[in-house]
């Protein structure tokens, strides 16, 4: 593909991944995405077969830019917990309150509307979470192992808590707009892990 062809595919993508984020995917037309893009239907259908195609080629680009915002710096920490509250922090401050998407976390507002539409789009939402959640639990038993957490903490558990409260956070501030709802969920998150540190790895 051209040079030329890659801008136009990627503009088509940006464009449609915000439509997407604000509308929804059922509905956001494709009379949409020629407006947003000032491209004809030729123009489009040149790039992408179907809506279908443009959202998987959204959801690729999404899962991009959560990806490089979220795990910034967090290679660097050796410490397992301290990994996690960076990922937290960058996906709460930077992604969620960063407004990356205007219409709020791509990837929530794709899991409430796609369910019961489309199991294959769905199960791609899905799929992620549950990678990100595989993630976090194989950090917290890292931090079990090494004995910073205590030996009855139980990793799948933790780390679906810590996934419902980044989304819980993330619906209040779509609805809110109000930066202390990230912060207040930081806040707790680490209290919560703290809570589970062995004695001697808990902060004073």
């Amino acid at each position: 593909m051209s040079t030329k062809g890659l801008q136009t595919r990627q503009v088509i993508v940006e464009a449609s991944l915000q439509l997407f984020s604000v509308k929804g995917y059922y509905n956001t037309s494709i009379s949409d995405i020629l407006q947003a893009t000032g491209l004809t239907k030729g123009g489009l259908y040149g790039h992408f077969g179907s809506k279908e195609e443009i959202w998987d080629a959204a959801y690729e680009r999404s899962v991009e830019i959560w990806q490089k915002i979220v795990f910034e710096g967090v290679s660097e920490i050796s410490d397992p917990v301290e990994r996690i509250m960076r990922a937290v922090q960058n996906d709460l401050r930077n992604y969620i309150g960063g407004d990356v998407f205007r219409g709020g976390c791509f990837f929530f507002n794709m899991l409430v509307e796609l369910p019961g539409q489309s199991e294959r789009m769905a199960r791609r939402i899905l799929d992620g979470y549950r990678a990100f959640s595989n993630l976090l639990a194989s950090w917290i038993e890292e931090a079990r192992e090494t004995g910073i957490l205590r030996a009855d903490v139980d990793s799948g558990e933790v780390a679906d808590f810590i996934l419902t409260a980044i989304n819980g956070a993330a619906v209040l501030y779509a609805a809110s707009r109000e930066p202390p709802i990230l912060e207040m969920t930081i806040h707790q998150l680490r209290l919560h892990l703290n809570c589970l540190k062995c004695q001697a790895f808990r902060s004073h």
